[in-house]
């Protein structure tokens, strides 16, 4: 079951036509899959080299269906999956609440799990692990 984030778009997050600047829908979807990682148990500070473990996006892509202005409320929803020992997917919808609520944009990021100090792949973690096989 994905993960919900629910949040407010902010002025900050608009451009000067006064809709989510692309980029920004990335940080949403950043945002939110740090919320859901922390409601699995898993601090950022695992996530960060603290345990010889660094995530590192390697890919990710964006599809924008509709705009989003500041003040809207949207709900952003995480689903990982598992792509292989060392690597894992995270699909975003970013919706639009209404009345009627609608889609504006699909996300979907590809992350490498590697060691700090080798610099090279490693087996997700116990906790990274169940926290995708979760999703």
């Amino acid at each position: 079951m994905p993960f919900i984030h629910h949040r407010t778009v902010r002025l900050a997050d608009t451009d000067a036509a006064g809709v989510v600047f692309f980029a920004r829908t990335l940080m949403l979807c950043h945002e939110a899959y740090e919320e859901s990682l922390s409601a699995a148990g898993i601090g950022l500070p695992q996530l960060l080299g603290a345990a010889d473990l660094i995530v590192p996006i390697a890919k990710s892509e964006a599809e924008y269906l509709r705009p989003l202005r500041c003040g809207d409320k949207v709900a952003i929803s995480v689903k990982p999956v598992l792509l292989s020992a060392n690597s894992f997917a995270v699909s975003f919808e970013i919706t639009r609440l209404g009345p009627p609520a609608k889609l504006a944009a699909r996300v979907r990021t590809e992350h490498v799990v590697t060691s700090l100090a080798k610099r090279e792949r490693i087996p997700l973690s116990p906790a990274l692990a169940a926290w995708v096989s979760a999703g």
